[in-house]
Formats: structure tokens, C-alpha cells, sequence
């Protein structure tokens, strides 16, 4: 019974509230490398929103704390070299380039979705949010939509990442 418990345990903290504690829980644990950062329009284009070749991590610890960093690969150097003294499309552009974010995820199978619990982001208009996103879950293989905004282009985001 204590095993059975601290496994079932394990699952709720890894995300997997609705599994058998006997059954493998699906695990988020463990270090997730991007390979896909798209965006779909509302006509349908799908599209490299991150530009070609995106690169992020995603990492996961045991409970359910993690980090996230997507970044397009493309960058330019600012000119004065120094990162306090840019130009404001140098910022822009540096801000554009990534979104990264902490805090806690699970999963939730009966939903079929990710829960991200975020406490700090680049963009701070995200701290304390909590957002909810379609996933699915293919061995080693997560994606997930971010939703359109009702305020937004009706975009929606797709994020595809493979655990190393």
C-alpha cells in the first residue's frame, strides 16, 4: 500500500492525475529540445513563426517545475556592443526573438490538456497567469496549441518538442 501510494503520488506530481498507479504515467519530467515553433493563420498557411530551424528547451523537473525558452535562431548583433546602450528596434527585435517562461506544468489526460502555472516571464503581463493549451502526447514526441486571442489576428501557435 505505501508503494501504491508513492507512485500514485509520483504520477499526480508529474501531471498524470487520472493514471492507475500501476500503469506507466505519462511523464513531462526530463529535458525536451524544440522542433517546431509554427504558426496557423485563421485562412489555414501554416507557417515557421520562430523562422527556420527554432531553437528552445523545455525543462521539467521531478515536480513539475519548469523552463521554457523558445528563441528564432536568427539574430543581429547590437551595434554598440553593449546590451544597455541599443537602439529600441535592437530591443524590439531582441525581445521578438524568444519567448521564455517558469513556473510549474502538468498534464491532464482526461482534458487532453497542458496546465502551465506561470511565475516569471520575459513578458511580465504573463506572471501569475494560468494557461491552458491542447497537447498531445506521442512517445517522445509533445505538441501543443496555444489558443487564438479573441483580441489577437486569430493566429493560433504550435509549438512541437522531442525529449532528448
Amino acid at each position: 500500500m505505501k508503494r501504491t501510494m508513492a507512485v500514485w503520488a509520483m504520477a499526480m506530481a508529474i501531471g498524470c492525475g487520472t493514471c492507475a498507479a500501476t500503469e506507466k504515467a505519462p511523464s513531462l519530467a526530463g529535458t525536451w529540445v524544440l522542433q517546431a515553433a509554427d504558426t496557423l493563420y485563421a485562412d489555414g498557411r501554416r507557417v515557421q513563426g520562430y523562422g527556420k530551424r527554432p531553437q528552445g528547451r523545455l525543462m521539467v523537473d521531478r515536480d513539475g517545475r519548469y523552463s521554457l525558452q523558445i528563441y528564432r535562431r536568427e539574430a543581429h548583433a547590437f551595434a554598440s556592443g553593449d546590451k544597455a546602450r541599443g537602439t529600441p528596434d535592437e530591443y524590439r527585435e531582441a525581445v521578438m526573438r524568444i519567448s521564455a517562461h517558469t513556473g510549474r506544468v502538468r498534464l491532464d489526460p482526461a482534458t487532453g490538456t497542458i496546465v502551465f502555472e506561470i511565475e516569471q516571464s520575459l513578458f511580465p503581463n504573463w506572471e501569475g497567469q494560468r494557461q491552458v493549451r491542447q497537447y498531445e502526447l506521442k512517445g517522445d514526441v509533445l505538441t501543443y496549441q496555444v489558443p487564438a486571442s479573441a483580441t489577437g489576428n486569430g493566429t493560433v501557435a504550435i509549438s512541437e518538442w522531442r525529449k532528448l
